[in-house]
């Protein structure tokens, strides 16, 4: 008997990606020091990879903490310049004190008086707002796409979490709303307490995709293609309207979607 070999499991997106904010935030750090970025300039090099470097990197573990928080609140994908400014004005008060201990403790061997804290806020928002809009505007997620079962294969897990009333029922999409989702199938729509990151895994056997956060669709029920205002968005059977966020839509017409 001849094993099938079963689809890849989908992966789960990141908000702003640790790894990569990461190395995002080292690179600045080396090139502040190279720089001597605001006065630092007559600090020895060494010195100066060993103070800018650190920071950056802490600055960015608090940053991607805030991205989180942000991510709850605000919808990236619609409100990308709103989500830099969120996050440069929750970075920038935390940092800045941090900023304000290592830099006295480093070029000047004692903590600096609390009046010279205020002079670090600018410098921190100019680099917390570049830094930030780099994360941004780099973090072009892919959205999660899920298959059709081969032969042989286990078939997909999300059908049984179906109620009672639309057990058999063809799933047309998914649809987070709040702590909820709402599937949308051909015999009606109902809600099941579930996060879309569990549905996403769940769904794998069905040939679907993400086409925004808060969005599954199964590829066969989209009947038409809306565009305008640099935005597409997904008619489905039965009339569903579904969004095409702009950071997935590339992806999407890749895969031959639209």
């Amino acid at each position: 008997m001849t094993a099938t070999a079963s689809p890849p499991r989908p992966k789960r997106p990141a908000t702003l990606g640790l790894p990569r904010g990461l190395i995002i935030a080292a690179a600045a750090g080396v090139v502040l020091a190279l720089t001597g970025a605001f006065g630092t300039v007559q600090i020895p090099l060494s010195l100066r990879l060993a103070y800018w470097v650190p920071v950056m990197l802490a600055g960015a573990l608090w940053g991607h903490v805030c991205s989180r928080l942000v991510d709850r609140w605000i919808d990236m994908d619609e409100r990308p310049w709103m989500t830099v400014a969120a996050l440069s004005a929750s970075v920038t008060g935390p940092v800045s004190l941090l900023v304000w201990f290592v830099t006295g403790l480093v070029f000047e061997g004692q903590v600096y008086r609390v009046d010279a804290l205020p002079m670090m806020v600018g410098p921190v928002l100019i680099v917390t707002a570049v830094m930030s809009t780099i994360n941004v505007f780099l973090g072009k997620a892919q959205p999660v796409q899920t298959h059709a079962a081969q032969v042989g294969a286990a078939p997909a897990r999300f059908p049984d979490r179906l109620p009672q009333k639309l057990r058999g029922a063809a799933i047309r999409a998914v649809q987070a709303e709040d702590h909820y989702l709402r599937i949308h199938t051909d015999r009606g729509s109902d809600l099941i307490l579930m996060r879309l990151s569990d549905a996403l895994e769940e769904l794998e056997g069905l040939e679907g995709s993400q086409t925004h956060r808060s969005w599954w669709v199964a590829k066969d029920a989209v009947r038409d293609v809306a565009r305008g205002d640099g935005r597409a968005t997904l008619t489905l059977d039965g009339g569903v309207t579904v969004p095409v966020s702009r950071r997935y839509a590339r992806a999407l017409r890749e895969a031959g979607w639209y």
